[in-house]
């Protein structure tokens, strides 16, 4: 198994109308064939000093094997999403882990 976890930090000035839009369409990457488990979610309230909540939203998939994450990668849905959004963020955090 693959487990892909991708924080996103979106930009301040974006709008509640644009970051609607960048969370309805992270959403449908859950329809990604090679796409095993899906979480879209926020920081949860959690007060502890290890825990991060400075983030915006955090994807995290889980694919079979490294060849369903490589055609993921390159998946129209994926593409999609990274060719509208990416200008929404200021940074991304990807960690993979098998």
């Amino acid at each position: 198994m693959i487990a892909h976890h991708v924080l996103f930090w979106l930009k301040a000035d974006i709008t509640a109308e644009e970051k609607n839009a960048f969370q309805k369409s992270l959403a449908t990457l859950e329809k990604i064939e090679v796409v095993k488990f899906f979480h879209l979610g926020t920081p949860a309230p959690i007060e502890r000093a290890v825990v991060d909540t400075s983030y915006t939203f955090s994807l995290f998939l889980a694919f079979d094997d490294m060849g369903a994450h490589d055609v993921y990668q390159v998946h129209p849905l994926h593409k999609a999403f990274l060719d509208e959004f990416r200008v929404f963020f200021d940074r991304v955090v990807i960690y993979d882990a098998q």
